[in-house]
């Protein structure tokens, strides 16, 4: 298993990626993603904030970075990576990937002196809530969101749970 970049060519799968999620949120859970912007991906791609994991070559699971989330973490956001967008591809569920991430999160949060690894969630989503916990995360609140252009439409009119790790 290796995190590496992803890269222009892979947007096609990371899309692909995103349609299988919302598939699977609509099936398990009262609330799904509504959908990402290409210029969004393309700017993370770019940035070097967008990643996948391989198993054996094959692209098994994507997620985003960012080093700032003033619209969620508001005066607490400082000196931290956030995770976003996790999305494993059914053939790899199973493979824990979270906690893999959470390993590399921690290398690179380390070497690039940061505080923290964050993440957030829907509150109400209790099978993610107990498996982010299980993964090292601590809550470290709740939020309520209004409409905002900085963030996806999803998040609109929200409480998420956040989470976060202690480097």
């Amino acid at each position: 298993m290796t995190i590496i970049n992803s890269q222009p060519g892979d947007l096609n799968t990371i899309f692909h990626f995103y349609d299988l999620a919302i598939a699977h949120q609509k099936k398990v859970f009262s609330k799904h993603w509504q959908g990402f912007s290409k210029e969004l991906v393309e700017n993370e791609i770019a940035e070097n904030r967008q990643y996948k994991i391989l198993v054996n070559g094959e692209v098994a699971a994507i997620f985003a970075v960012t080093f700032s989330d003033p619209s969620i973490w508001k005066e607490r956001d400082q000196d931290a990576v956030y995770i976003h967008r996790i999305v494993t591809h059914p053939d790899f569920r199973g493979f824990s990937f979270v906690k893999h991430i959470v390993k590399w999160a921690k290398k690179y949060s380390k070497i690039h002196q940061l505080k923290f690894i964050r993440m957030d969630t829907w509150a109400d989503n209790e099978k993610l809530l107990k498996y982010y916990t299980s993964c090292g995360f601590s809550f470290a609140g709740t939020v309520s969101l209004e409409a905002t252009d900085d963030l996806p439409k999803h998040y609109e009119g929200i409480s998420l749970n956040l989470f976060e790790i202690k480097v």
